[in-house]
């Protein structure tokens, strides 16, 4: 089992957790909000960042992209790696190592709809962000990208 250097979520006895490669990123908009991915159709929602997994014949980029405009209906380019981490969670019955890469990216275009129907984009502070998110991983590279940030204003 490959793990990151930073390894979030308990696994459980008897389950084999299915590796996968995923991409998300952090959108700000001006100082104050993040955009993230408020799921469900109907309380209590989930909230993620924007991203997921990488198929086949994709790199970390062009799955950030793709599902950055599905979640989201966002244009955006990936600007700088944030850091990597692993996130052990069971996804529709499935246990699955999440192991992702962070991005900060950068708005395009704001003009489209998110095509998945139980996703809706929502702007929110990064503090209430880090609170909210259901992926431990998640609340991480919220709180380095703000750090690295605070370091380079």
């Amino acid at each position: 089992m490959t793990r990151f250097a930073l390894q979030f979520g308990q696994t459980q006895p008897g389950l084999t957790y299915l590796e996968r490669m995923s991409a998300y990123g952090i959108c700000p908009r001006g100082e104050a909000q993040i955009a993230i991915v408020q799921i469900g159709k109907r309380a209590p929602y989930e909230y993620d960042l924007p991203g997921g997994g990488i198929e086949a014949d994709e790199d970390e980029a062009a799955a950030l992209m793709r599902e950055f405009e599905e979640e989201t209906g966002l244009t955006i380019w990936p600007t700088r790696v944030i850091g990597r981490a692993g996130q052990f969670w069971i996804n529709k019955g499935e246990p699955r190592n999440s192991l992702a890469s962070f991005y900060e990216v950068e708005l395009s275009a704001d003009d489209g709809a998110p095509s998945e129907a139980d996703h809706a984009l929502i702007w929110m502070s990064p503090g209430e962000a880090m609170l909210k998110v259901r992926h431990e991983a998640h609340g991480w590279a919220i709180m380095h990208w703000l750090r690295s940030r605070r370091n380079t204003n």
